[in-house]
């Protein structure tokens, strides 16, 4: 089998990264979401609907679900 040392190389950064939260996805989540918004990149918050879909009507490049 192929191995790609890019691919083996993120592996590890994800191995250590776990491992000094001790495995704890709470304590993962909460230093990924204290870093988010850090970076200046812009954050869409979608925990509430958009104002379009408030009003009973869609956007045209949103397709109807059914």
């Amino acid at each position: 089998m192929f191995d790609d040392p890019i691919v083996s190389e993120i592996r590890k950064v994800r191995e250590d990264y776990a491992a000094s939260f001790g495995y704890d996805l709470g304590k993962i989540v909460a230093d990924l979401q204290s870093r988010q918004g850090k970076d200046g990149r812009r954050i869409v918050d979608r925990t509430s609907p958009r104002k379009s879909e408030q009003n009973g009507q869609r956007e045209a490049s949103t397709p109807a679900l059914p």
